[in-house]
């Protein structure tokens, strides 16, 4: 190409049929690559910096990217059609101003900077220092069996930080107001410029509120916040179980610069019943009966959490039979219905027999042999 230029196209590494969001990709790749802060004492990449710059800012012009395909680098070039101020064509005078290709190049590099200096960023226009929401905390409640089961209120004290009631939050004295920042007049952000590079940064002063406060609320010592233990009341549903979570609203930290309080999370753990046990939302218990009332058939007593209710045992219950009765487990937390208890039926042998109790179980033992035509007795 004339004076020794390479072709736009392949600075950047793409085809004459590349869209703009390919040739701004392109740019955006090879800035960061060979950025003088990335490559400091490197000439060979502060010159190839110096090419993909002006290759973009050519390629990245509706207008002189026209030029450039009819007329080569003649066409963009001093006293071209396309030439402007500065070198080569190249014209700084925007840069990192508003519109068009300019603003694009100052909205790239604001990414390039990212890459170097690790900066978060927040727009082109927006501060760090506005309202933010405070943190959420977690509070692990110890539950009673049945107090899990049918709901209840809890008290819980807790250790956090709240807007202080003396300045309202503001952490300036009360009677006095935040000042607007003198080193960054109030954006919060100030832009530092070497040449044609730009980069904004975080005002060191207000660190990036934008405000300063001159008579710091005794209180709170400026911060806003003052670290308090309160109690709150917390209603536990009926139902909830093992590990479930509560959100509490607006119990968390207090926000910062007068933005929300966080949440607070009620962790859940539930004490063991000697009792019962707890499958999802049904109950699990025992019942013992003797080997009589297993064979007959009987009416049995069975503990619930809402008292005792009869059942019913047909003759011939085998051990580990279960029976389910329902509704007695436990509340759904939708508020409709609730599980089922199951009963299981465990068959006692008895100890200690007397001599006639013996007699009479080996009298039955020959009547039960000799009906079932000689097969093993109930003792074998």
């Amino acid at each position: 190409m004339a004076n020794g230029k390479r072709d736009y196209y392949e600075v950047l590494g793409v085809s004459r049929s590349a869209n703009e969001r390919e040739i701004k990709d392109a740019y955006r790749q090879l800035a960061l690559k060979y950025h003088p802060d990335k490559n400091q004492g490197n000439k060979e990449a502060e010159e190839k910096f110096k090419e993909i710059n002006e290759a973009y800012e050519v390629l990245s012009d509706s207008k002189k990217k026209q030029l450039f395909d009819q007329y080569g680098h003649a066409g963009v070039g001093a006293g071209g059609p396309g030439a402007g101020p500065g070198f080569g064509g190249f014209d700084f005078s925007g840069f990192g101003g508003g519109g068009g290709a300019q603003g694009d190049i100052g909205d790239i590099f604001g990414d390039i900077l990212e890459g170097v200096f690790g900066q978060q960023r927040t727009g082109r226009s927006g501060r760090r220092g506005g309202a933010a929401r405070g943190s959420d905390l977690q509070y692990n409640a110890s539950l009673e069996f049945r107090d899990a089961v049918f709901g209840t209120e809890i008290s819980l004290k807790i250790p956090r930080h709240e807007a202080c009631t003396s300045c309202g939050g503001s952490g300036a004295k009360p009677g006095t107001n935040k000042k607007t920042c003198p080193t960054c007049k109030g954006a919060g952000k100030m832009r530092m410029s070497q040449g044609f590079f730009s980069m904004v940064q975080t005002c060191p002063k207000c660190q990036g509120e934008g405000t300063v406060i001159e008579a710091p609320c005794p209180d709170c010592r400026g911060t806003g916040k003052i670290a308090k233990t309160s109690t709150i009341t917390v209603k536990i549903p009926a139902g909830v179980d093992e590990g479930s979570s509560l959100r509490v609203r607006g119990e968390g930290e207090a926000g910062e610069r007068g933005g929300p309080n966080g949440d607070l999370y009620v962790m859940i753990h539930v004490k063991s019943d000697p009792n019962f046990e707890r499958e999802g939302n049904d109950l699990v218990a025992e019942k013992h009966i003797s080997f009589v009332q297993a064979a007959l058939g009987a009416e049995i007593s069975v503990a619930t959490l809402e008292g005792n209710v009869t059942m019913k045992v047909p003759a011939g219950t085998q051990g580990h039979t279960v029976f389910k009765l329902k509704q007695k487990g436990v509340p759904y937390l939708s508020g409709k219905g609730k599980g089922d208890l199951l009963v299981k039926i465990v068959v006692d042998v008895p100890k200690n027999l007397s001599e006639k109790e013996k007699q009479l179980l080996r009298e039955y033992d020959q009547i039960s042999n000799k009906s079932s035509g000689g097969s093993k007795g109930f003792w074998k």
